[in-house]
């Protein structure tokens, strides 16, 4: 029989609990399955001259691994940061503040905001993204992509078939704003909606979703039919302005034109005349995307063994996990990023490198005695 632990060792546990930083944002490292080798990449071709003549930090969610990096060069020199959230999926970036959102669909689902900071007692030069505040939903939103329209935070909650906007200063749960289908079949996930193109108001945006209407089987279900299911829907007329895709993600707008995911058949394109049109075609499941100038960066992730019913025109043995460089202009890719172990890309968005360095963590390790001074002095 073990011998229950003694008064003063509980108190000695209690003591040393909850003292690293990041424990208080989201639990350690360990229990959320993350490893120094889940930092591990690879580089190929010019994509850290890419991201360093654009001037840009760029900003990855890895959800199942609860990672969100950042990605910073200078010199050629290239500094991956990184901060653990509960499942990260969309982020969004408020231009005119520089304040990143991003959403993490663990129950309870959170929408997190994080600000730029800097604290120069603590010898840490760089300007840090810092969690600032937290608004808490019910798992049963299950938030996936989040946008800036208009000025105001939007958010697609699956759960709900529809999308939201987000009122930071209100602690109420926030109500349905738009839904292609009747309130009266928003009670659970029947279609998928995950992704938002967000165009000058919400009636003038677009939305995707891995099928068009309820039908017998539910996302989530191996049954679940994929192929050639995936609509685009219209926010003025919440009907479908696109037929054809396979498991659709991250609509995004460019050059007045709508780009798309296909992520079932590892495709990145645009819509033209209600049909999807390949542009590149990425070794795995294409999620994740946004432009700057003329350069798309788009996400590439291994399909899990699970749901590799859901990925009918992916084919390779060997999938990736990473984001891929492309040249718009001449439809080739520049290069890219790989995480060896990774696995599940779903946001990626840029924030100005002049304006943000990324995450204050470097290594999965004990916080050193400047991170912690850091958490300790910084105020926004």
């Amino acid at each position: 029989m073990k011998t229950a632990p003694s008064f003063n060792n509980h108190i000695e546990i209690q003591q040393k609990a909850l003292r690293e930083p990041s424990e208080v944002i989201c639990g350690n490292y360990a229990t959320n399955g993350i490893l120094p080798k889940s930092l591990e990449y690879t580089v190929s071709g010019d994509f850290l001259s890419i991201l360093e003549k654009l001037k840009v930090t760029l900003l990855v969610s890895r959800e199942y691994e609860h990672l969100v990096i950042a990605l910073n060069v200078k010199k050629n020199k290239l500094r991956q940061s990184f901060i653990h959230l509960p499942h990260p999926s969309g982020i969004a970036v408020d231009k005119k503040t520089n304040k990143v959102y991003v959403a993490a669909t663990r129950n309870p689902n959170q929408i997190i905001e994080l600000a730029v900071t800097s604290v120069p007692s603590s010898k840490i030069d760089e300007k840090i993204l810092t969690p600032s505040r937290v608004k808490y939903y019910g798992g049963a939103y299950y938030f996936h992509d989040l946008a800036f329209i208009n000025g105001n935070l939007y958010a697609n909650s699956v759960g709900k078939n529809s999308v939201i906007k987000v009122d930071f200063n209100s602690s109420l749960s926030d109500k349905v704003v738009w839904s292609p289908l009747p309130a009266k079949e928003n009670t659970c996930n029947h279609i998928q909606l995950n992704s938002i193109a967000a165009g000058k108001s919400l009636a003038d945006s677009y939305f995707s979703a891995s099928a068009e209407k309820p039908g017998k089987y539910k996302p989530g279900d191996l049954k679940f039919p994929v192929d050639k299911k995936g609509v685009i829907f219209h926010g003025k007329k919440g009907k479908v302005a696109a037929r054809g895709l396979t498991r659709p993600h991250s609509a995004r707008f460019y050059k007045d034109k709508l780009w798309v995911d296909n992520s079932g058949y590892g495709e990145f394109g645009c819509i033209e005349n209600g049909e999807f049109s390949s542009f590149v075609k990425l070794p795995g499941w294409t999620r994740g995307l946004c432009f700057k100038n003329h350069v798309a960066f788009v996400g590439v992730s291994k399909v899990f063994q699970k749901y590799k019913v859901y990925a009918p025109g992916i084919k390779e043995k060997q999938q990736q996990c990473g984001v891929y460089a492309i040249n718009m202009k001449t439809k080739k890719i520049i290069g890219y990023i790989e995480w060896a172990i990774g696995n599940q890309i779903f946001g990626i968005e840029t924030i100005s490198s002049s304006a943000c360095d990324g995450f204050l963590h470097t290594k999965v390790a004990q916080s050193t005695e400047q991170e912690i001074k850091f958490f300790s002095d910084y105020s926004i």
